[in-house]
């Protein structure tokens, strides 16, 4: 009964953080409110990653421009504004695509996506939920990769990244049981290494949090040590270190080393943090915690849940 208890006001809490993050006045530029109150800008890219961006960004103006009622064209723009830091744009390109299209599941797929990135998760489940109504009995596609220069095929579908923003929004909502629920239908519909792997990891860390173990235990089992992953190393790697195949601190350490800047170290920080935790180091789990909100990545699922845990 208090644990029950503890949980609802949790995700009480959670909830009124996410609703102030969508109430609150942002100064002009200003892309969100991290939970704390902080207010956040456009990530930071190296000068030739941002130029390049930003010439796909007028590109996709451009074909907006000539095709404004194209579906296509409004989703291409909506994602150049969120790669380069306008996710405010981007949410207000989306919302102007569900206006235009409301039964186009990416409209709601892609502005959920982006409620999660400026804190926005209450206004984010309701997006995803449509979306995944609107695919429900369809083939999935493949999401177009948007690189400019793609160096593997295209790892992403709009049915898993449905279900998987929609297992994250709860996650942060602390509704564990509707996060187990859309991830392991993200995971039916995940069909290559990269996606099995992500998927996996925020299940095994549902199930941890619904004191679930030997069922977390048996998803992490179940990645191989030689899986062929192309870009989602990090996941990988946090899999294996829960199945205990690899040393866990070792791996935190590594990623450490390499940069606490990177969007890899906020997905193996708030892992290992995680597993501190579960493992009742409650003081090792928020220095590590600490360490992911110092980086400049807020963007990052693994940053935006470490900080996550600081709004408890």
């Amino acid at each position: 009964m208090h644990r029950a208890l503890a949980t609802l006001l949790a995700a009480f809490s959670l909830a009124l953080a996410s609703l102030a993050c969508s109430a609150a006045p942002l100064p002009p530029d200003a892309q969100a409110r991290a939970l704390d109150g902080t207010v956040l800008y456009a990530p930071p890219l190296a000068a030739s990653e941002l130029a390049a961006r930003e010439k796909q960004l007028a590109a996709a103006q451009a074909a907006y421009d000539s095709h404004p009622h194209d579906a296509d064209a409004l989703v291409a723009l909506g994602r150049r504004l969120a790669y380069v830091g306008r996710f405010r744009d981007a949410i207000d390109v989306f919302t102007r695509g569900i206006a235009e299209h409301p039964d186009d599941p990416r409209m709601y797929r892609h502005r959920g996506h982006r409620y999660i990135t400026t804190r926005q998760f209450t206004l984010a489940v309701p997006d995803l939920e449509r979306a995944a109504e609107l695919v429900k009995g369809k083939p999935d596609e493949v999401e177009p990769d948007l690189a400019a220069a793609p160096t593997h095929p295209p790892l992403e579908t709009l049915q898993s990244n449905i279900y998987y923003h929609l297992g994250l929004a709860n996650y942060l909502l602390g509704r564990y049981e509707r996060a187990r629920v859309a991830y392991i239908e993200c995971r039916r519909v995940s069909l290559n290494p990269d996606n099995v792997c992500s998927v996996s990891h925020w299940l095994y860390m549902t199930l941890r949090r619904m004191n679930r173990e030997k069922e977390a235990q048996e998803v992490v089992a179940a990645i191989p040590v030689d899986m062929p992953v192309v870009e989602y190393h990090a996941y990988h790697q946090l899999c294996l270190a829960y199945a205990d195949k690899i040393d866990i601190d070792s791996l935190y350490e590594r990623t450490k080393r390499a940069g606490v800047d990177t969007t890899d170290f906020a997905t193996v920080g708030y892992g290992v943090g995680n597993w501190h935790r579960y493992n009742g180091e409650r003081d090792q789990a928020f220095a590590i915690f600490r360490e992911v909100v110092a980086g400049k990545q807020w963007h990052a699922f693994g940053h935006i849940a470490a900080e996550n845990e600081f709004a408890h």
